[in-house]
């Protein structure tokens, strides 16, 4: 009897060995469904069309973009995150494809550029501003009366008539 016992329960243990093992083979992450419109589009809205100029790829017309569209679609399938498919892309078509380029080569003049023409803008104007401020504060010169009537008869008959008036 005793050894009935024993071999039920070790029956039972192997059979939950088993069954676990079976569990545990199992992929950790469920797989997931189809790609979705808005996953494709969340890494296209990143990009540029090749082709179209100024167009980001998620609103192109053409029909290369929504082949491209495909291919990412296709590449999220696979398990390809976002940084390999851009970079997928960049290798195909280059640097020019990213809405926002890359910080080395000449591209660094675009972050560069921007801030020192405003900070120079602000400079100029502060300068405008203070040059009026010290202007209009300044009296108009006077002209010297003595110099002028011996100079010019007519201006002096002007002026004298003038204060007849």
């Amino acid at each position: 009897m005793m050894k009935k016992t024993w071999l039920s329960i070790l029956y039972s243990l192997l059979l939950t060995l088993l069954w676990s093992g079976s569990v545990l083979a199992q992929d950790a992450a469920p797989t997931p469904g189809p790609i979705t419109d808005d996953q494709v589009n969340a890494i296209a809205k990143n990009m540029y069309c090749p082709v179209c100029e100024n167009t980001p790829l998620d609103v192109c017309p053409t029909q290369a973009c929504a082949e491209w569209r495909e291919l990412i679609r296709d590449k999220l399938a696979e398990g390809w995150n976002e940084k390999q498919i851009r970079a997928f892309f960049v290798e195909r078509f280059g640097d020019r494809v990213l809405a926002t380029p890359p910080a080395r080569g000449l591209n660094w003049l675009v972050y560069v550029i921007p801030p020192i023409a405003f900070l120079a803008g602000l400079y100029l104007l502060y300068k405008a501003f203070q040059s009026m401020r010290v202007s209009a504060g300044v009296p108009p010169v006077q002209a010297d009366r003595s110099s002028a009537s011996s100079e010019d008869p007519y201006l002096d008959r002007l002026e004298e008539e003038l204060r007849k008036m």
